[in-house]
């Protein structure tokens, strides 16, 4: 340490000097990050709390729509109860999905459908998702990402009307991807789920005690 300060020494006037001049070699300071209006909330489950950023601005209808299930307890009690595991990718991938499963006493009317193209929302590690058949039918379940999953994006360019949609991606985990890999890693039944998701229901579901918006200021 002593030798490297000796060293400098000798040059500091010179340096100093050329310290004043602009640095053509030196890159500018980055642009600072754009920022969105978004919400916090905090997913309680049975196996520990997933906290999530949901995008208010960029993915207005179907945030709105996700909060009014929050604000009015209708995600209390439910559960996570698929698990979907893909072989490819960095490992643990897949999704794991939760939601009303068209309870009566829990399900608000469909909504419109927000294509990532639009919202600039993509599918990345943590991102929340919502679960649909065609466009225009999510209600009340979401699913959340292991790893990227740039299949689920939209793509204008498609002939195949789903892959043009795509899933409406509307907030991503800020913390608890612990508990969102530990949901995923729960025991499945081999038996239950229909078609394609056969094998993919947890068994037994992965209960969620409440979900609340965290107050302004805490996040």
């Amino acid at each position: 340490m002593f030798k490297r300060f000796a060293l400098l020494a000798a040059p500091f006037a010179l340096v100093t000097a050329a310290s004043a001049q602009p640095d053509p070699t030196t890159a500018p300071p980055p642009e600072p990050a754009q920022t969105h209006q978004t919400a916090l909330v905090v997913i309680e489950t049975e196996l520990g709390a997933i906290t999530a950023q949901i995008e208010t601005e960029r993915a207005p209808l179907t945030a709105a729509n996700f909060l009014r299930y929050v604000d009015e307890g209708r995600f209390d009690g439910i559960a996570f109860y698929r698990a979907m595991s893909l072989e490819w990718g960095e490992q643990p991938n897949g999704l794991v999905q939760a939601g009303t499963q068209h309870d009566p006493d829990r399900v608000l009317p469909p909504i419109a459908h927000e294509p990532t193209s639009e919202t600039g929302v993509t599918h990345m590690r943590g991102t929340l998702s919502m679960a649909r058949n065609a466009p225009g039918t999510a209600t009340g379940d979401f699913s959340i990402m292991l790893q990227e999953q740039p299949g689920m994006d939209a793509d204008p360019a498609s002939d195949d009307p789903e892959l043009r949609a795509g899933y409406a991606a509307f907030g991503q985990v800020v913390e608890g991807m612990a508990v969102v890999e530990a949901i995923h890693a729960a025991p499945t039944d081999p038996d239950k789920g229909e078609g394609w998701m056969k094998g993919q229901m947890l068994s037994p579901p992965v209960k969620i005690l409440t979900v609340r918006r965290v107050p302004a200021g805490e996040g």
